[in-house]
């Protein structure tokens, strides 16, 4: 099983995170590109000491929003973003190589994310954008999304990731961040929750409702409070009962 984080969201001054502790509990880093958060020196930081240890670079793309985190919904015409988009990973890529790797997939952030999961056109945007700048890029989205849909026209690869710190709705997709219970902040749970999604596939949704998400990857918001101690309880967790822990590309 792969444990992914969302990194490099510190941005001049402002810190987010702590990049160097939890680079050194995921096998996967999706580092800000600069519209949502991130900055070259940030992405440069985050690549090399990502580079160091042998963690797999993902271009956390997203709309073109410091102010909001790229959280919020934004109307953008699909050529537009789907040349945002492949700014965004040349961008990152540029330093991943300065740092002897390169980037290996792409997860969009946020509102983007959210979109894309369910907007076909926004999808189709983000697939074109990868399929421009190499075609064995990886994609990293929700189970049997658009963008799942998307990048299997396009002709490269998508896996499945899911969210131990995030709670779900019967739909499958992500609780809002506008409702209460949407992050899960108790260790214990989201670990037991890790485990039980990386041994059956399954999740429980908000409402009680069993999901079949089959994940490939886990992610823990780096920018969540207490986000180094619930990933290394996952850790934990998942090699206790036995789950091999590696990037989900190791067999690509």
């Amino acid at each position: 099983m792969d444990l992914n984080s969302d990194l490099g969201e510190g941005f001049g001054a402002w810190k987010m995170g702590d990049d160097d502790a939890m680079l050194d509990i995921v096998t996967s880093a999706n580092v800000a590109c600069g519209f949502h958060a991130g900055d070259p020196s940030v992405m440069r930081r985050v690549c090399e000491r990502a580079g160091m240890r042998g963690v797999v670079i993902g271009a956390h793309v997203a709309y073109r929003d410091l102010a909001g985190f790229g959280r919020r919904a934004m109307d953008v015409a699909p050529d537009d973003l789907a040349d945002d988009v492949l700014y965004q990973i040349g961008a990152l890529d540029a330093f991943a190589r300065a740092a002897g790797t390169r980037v290996r997939y792409v997860k969009p952030h946020g509102a983007l994310y959210n979109t894309a999961a369910v907007d076909p056109e926004q999808a189709a945007a983000v697939a074109e954008a990868i399929r421009r700048f190499h075609p064995t890029l990886a994609l990293l989205c929700p189970p049997g999304s658009e963008m799942a849909k998307q990048a299997e026209k396009a002709g490269f690869p998508a896996y499945a990731e899911a969210f131990a710190d995030r709670a779900y709705t019967p739909e499958g997709l992500l609780v809002s961040r506008k409702l209460p219970g949407a992050v899960l902040h108790d260790a214990d749970e989201v670990a037991d929750r890790a485990v039980t999604m990386a041994a059956t596939g399954k999740v429980v949704a908000i409402d009680g409702t069993e999901l079949a998400l089959r994940p490939n990857s886990l992610c823990v918001h780096g920018d969540t409070p207490g986000a180094v101690e619930l990933a290394r309880r996952i850790r934990a967790g998942l090699s206790a009962s036995g789950v091999h822990i590696g990037s989900f590309l190791e067999a690509a």
